[in-house]
């Protein structure tokens, strides 16, 4: 597997974005903020990150996900640390990643990967979200912010 940043003359892959990200609206509104990349399995695009700097020593990864056929094979841990690997390059000191509290596996995922929770935007979904967003079950209402010290 190959990671690497999409070509500026590069096909936006909104097919994995909107696993992320529901809001096409919204992905639009920070995919030319960032720098999205790419995991390639052959010539097969399977997973994908958007980092962008929020302030001047922090970057966020604002998007990231995984081709439905190719999870749970560790890829979105190889995307992680690929992000994190690129916030240093940028002399970064902190990333933070935002998921929301329905979603379980990310939530474990991130953790696993050494990010802490630091806080909670409340009713995040219900505000951005002209749809309501539900998984396992649980209504995704409040986005839950997490960071890690570089």
């Amino acid at each position: 597997m190959d990671i690497k940043p999409l070509d500026t003359n590069g096909v936006i892959p909104y097919d994995l974005l909107l696993l992320a990200d529901p809001s096409k609206m919204l992905i639009d509104s920070y995919i030319d903020k960032g720098i999205c990349y790419l995991a390639k399995h052959k010539s097969d695009i399977i997973g994908e990150f958007v980092l962008i700097h929020t302030h001047p020593q922090t970057v966020e990864i604002v998007n990231i996900a995984v081709k439905e056929t190719y999870q749970g094979q560790g890829i979105g841990r190889k995307l992680i640390i690929k992000a994190i690997e690129v916030a240093k390059q940028f002399k970064a000191t902190s990333i933070e990643i935002g998921t929301g509290n329905s979603s379980i596996q990310q939530l474990r995922l991130y953790q696993k990967c050494g990010f802490r929770i630091t806080g909670i935007d409340h009713d995040f979904f219900i505000r951005n979200y002209e749809e309501e967003i539900f998984e396992d079950g649980i209504q995704c209402k409040d986005m839950i912010r997490l960071s890690m010290g570089l």
